[in-house]
């Protein structure tokens, strides 16, 4: 079983909290992701790391969300990182296959990893966990 040190789930639909967690354990992945509603409490909660701790390893990010959507997030998410000298693997991972969605996401190519559609499979969760460095043949 592999291990991923520090993972945010920035998504408002519970149930997609509980199908991952679900898609986890059924691929024996160990993770203890942190969720959020919203971008928001995501970008509190980073600005609460001591300066001497990592960012967490991955975020998988929505687009759409109440309070701060997933490109508010992103907004602050890089001037954080940059001010803090901190990074982390960012998927974007939405149920919107709109055209505008997908080429916003590339403008934050220096950022984001990939922009995934919900829902997720396995093939997703190995392409994601290698991008971390923990998925080689793990699944």
């Amino acid at each position: 079983m592999k291990k991923v040190k520090g993972m945010y789930v920035i998504d408002d639909d519970k149930i997609y909290h509980f199908l991952l967690k679900n898609l986890f354990k059924q691929n024996n992945i160990e993770a203890d992701p942190k969720f959020y509603g919203n971008g928001l409490d995501a970008i509190e909660s980073l600005k609460k790391i001591p300066v001497t701790d990592p960012f967490p390893e991955l975020i998988l990010l929505d687009v759409n969300m109440p309070i701060m959507d997933g490109w508010q997030f992103l907004e602050e998410y890089v001037k954080l990182s940059r001010d803090m000298g901190k990074t982390s693997t960012i998927f974007m991972i939405s149920s919107s296959n709109d055209e505008h969605d997908l080429s916003k996401a590339r403008q934050y190519s220096n950022v984001v990893r990939d922009y995934l559609l919900k829902p997720i499979c396995k093939e997703d969760l190995e392409k994601i966990f290698l991008a971390v460095g923990v998925g080689e043949g793990m699944i």
